[in-house]
């Protein structure tokens, strides 16, 4: 697994691109990065939890990735100057900063930060291909299982139960599958107390390691 931004540049440089830009608070499910739009900003993830997608040409969406707290979302589109190959959308609260191409371009000049940059999009291609490559594959309590994983080891500061909130539909869509598929591979998730539904919307994870095992014993 490679490494987050804040791992990758430093702390100090890390605060230093953060003030860049104010703090702003995003409610799940908003959209941070649409595919397709123009590289004019880039995204300091201060706190929260997001999902990358890609839409295909009927509509189709598939979960390439979950990036979390101290992570740049929507840098490479900035650094070549070439429309948004994903969308990228909140699934918790996030708290980002939206920092400016020519301010987010100076920089990575000032601080010689091309290069490393480039090498860890590189490496976060190379995870969105394994990725893919089990969304295609595996079974869909498998994928489903996979992609609440990621959620939860990218949402920051989870102690006890984390709450996904994404509906049944929208996790279908994540993972490719049909929405009754997800209904039941979750269905005995459910009944074992591994999840349950969330008053709000969504649902609450409590034993994600029986849920990786009891879909590991499907593949």
């Amino acid at each position: 697994m490679y490494q987050r931004h804040v791992t990758m540049i430093g702390n100090s440089l890390w605060s230093q691109l953060r003030d860049l830009a104010p703090r702003r608070v995003r409610p799940a499910r908003s959209v941070l990065l649409r595919q397709g739009d123009p590289g004019t900003h880039v995204i300091l993830l201060d706190s929260g939890s997001t999902l990358v997608t890609l839409t295909g040409g009927n509509g189709e969406r598939t979960l390439l990735a979950v990036r979390g707290a101290g992570e740049l979302l929507g840098e490479l589109a900035v650094l070549d100057a070439q429309p948004r190959t994903a969308s990228v959308i909140a699934a918790e609260t996030c708290c980002v900063h939206i920092i400016p191409a020519s301010d987010f371009l100076a920089f990575v000049d000032k601080h010689a930060l091309l290069a490393p940059l480039l090498r860890h999009a590189i490496a976060r291609v190379r995870e969105a291909e394994a990725v893919r490559l089990e969304m295609a594959t595996s079974p869909v309590a498998v994928r489903l299982a996979s992609a609440l994983g990621r959620l939860l080891q990218a949402a920051s500061g989870q102690e006890c139960d984390y709450v996904v909130r994404l509906t049944q539909i929208e996790l279908s869509q994540m993972i490719g599958a049909s929405r009754n598929a997800v209904g039941a591979a979750l269905k005995p998730w459910r009944e074992q107390g591994w999840l349950v539904n969330e008053a709000g919307g969504g649902l609450i994870i409590r034993d994600m390691p029986s849920i990786r095992s009891h879909a590991d014993a499907q593949r």
